[in-house]
């Protein structure tokens, strides 16, 4: 099981001490990331109304990725059907 966040700071927070745990600068993580060092900022503050894109971008800079638990029953198996 990877780490629950329940809400924009844990997110900010979790990014954050990673970033500091792989020694990376803010720069450094925006580099990688193909974002902007105030985005890396806005996220590690917990903003709340951040793009998702940008943050899957940083989550995989980091080795990170992004999975939801507990949903599985409403998702279908099948492109077609999963856009209707």
């Amino acid at each position: 099981m990877g780490t629950q966040i329940q809400n924009s700071l844990d997110l900010g927070r979790m990014v954050r001490e990673t970033r500091k745990r792989l020694k990376l600068t803010q720069p450094q993580l925006a580099l990688a990331a193909n974002v902007g060092v105030r985005f890396i900022v806005e996220l590690e503050a917990g903003k709340p109304t951040i793009r998702l894109e940008n943050i899957l971008r940083v989550l995989q800079a980091l080795g990170g990725v992004l999975s939801l638990e507990g949903m599985d029953s409403f998702i279908s198996n099948t492109p077609a059907e999963a856009s209707q």
